[in-house]
C-alpha cells in the first residue's frame, strides 16, 4: 500500500493504484481501475474514470473531470475546471462507451482553465493550451494555442515562457536560459 493523503470527503473506489505523496482533496471521486503516479495533487471536486492513468507530479485543480481513455505523462498541469470529452457524437438514449476515444497529454504540458480538449487530438510534451481554448486537432510538441477552436500562436519554453526565434531559428528562454531550434515547423530543445 502506499503512502498518500486523502481527504475524508474522497472518494476511492477499490482497485485504484494511488502513488506516494500524492493528495486527494475535498468532494473528488477516483473509479477503480484508475492509475496515480507519485506526488500528484488532485484538488476538489475531481472525478477521475476507470483506465486514466496520470504519471508523477501531475497537477490536477479543482473541478476537473477525467474520463476514460485519458494518459497524462510526468508533470501535466490540469487547469481549474478544464475537461476532456471521451465520445464525438454523444446521445443519452445511445449507448457509445464502446467508442470512447483516447487522447494522451505529453509530458509538462498544461492544460489552462476552462479549457476542452475534444477527445482524439493528443497534447504535445510542453505544449501550452490558453484558458478557454477548445482543441479539436493535434497540439505538438512545444505549441502555444488560444481560442475557440484552439490556433496556434507560437512556441513555449519548458518553463512556460514565450520562445522568440531569430534568423537562424533559435530561441533562448529568458528563465532558463535553455535553447531551443525549430525546423520544419518542430520545436526541439537544443
Amino acid at each position: 500500500m502506499s503512502d498518500f493523503f486523502a481527504h475524508e470527503t474522497a472518494v476511492i473506489d477499490e482497485g485504484c493504484q494511488i502513488g506516494n505523496g500524492t493528495k486527494i482533496w475535498h468532494f473528488s471521486h477516483l473509479m477503480t481501475g484508475c492509475i496515480l503516479g507519485e506526488k500528484c495533487n488532485i484538488g476538489q471536486n475531481v472525478v477521475i474514470s476507470p483506465k486514466v492513468v496520470l504519471g508523477q507530479n501531475v497537477k490536477v485543480q479543482n473541478n476537473v473531470s477525467i474520463y476514460e481513455g485519458v494518459t497524462c505523462d510526468d508533470d501535466v498541469f490540469l487547469g481549474p475546471s478544464m475537461v476532456f470529452t471521451n465520445v464525438i457524437n454523444p446521445r443519452s438514449a445511445v449507448n457509445r462507451k464502446n467508442e470512447y476515444l483516447k487522447t494522451h497529454v505529453g509530458k509538462g504540458a498544461s492544460i489552462g482553465a476552462n479549457a476542452t480538449i475534444v477527445c482524439g487530438h493528443n497534447i504535445g510534451q510542453y505544449a501550452f493550451i490558453g484558458a478557454g481554448a477548445v482543441v479539436t486537432k493535434e497540439v505538438p510538441d512545444y505549441a502555444l494555442v488560444v481560442g475557440n477552436p484552439a490556433r496556434q500562436m507560437g512556441w513555449m519554453s519548458e518553463f512556460g515562457q514565450r520562445l522568440e526565434f531569430d534568423a537562424e531559428n533559435i530561441a533562448v528562454c529568458e528563465e532558463s536560459g535553455e535553447k531551443y531550434r525549430l525546423e520544419n515547423n518542430k520545436v526541439s530543445k537544443i
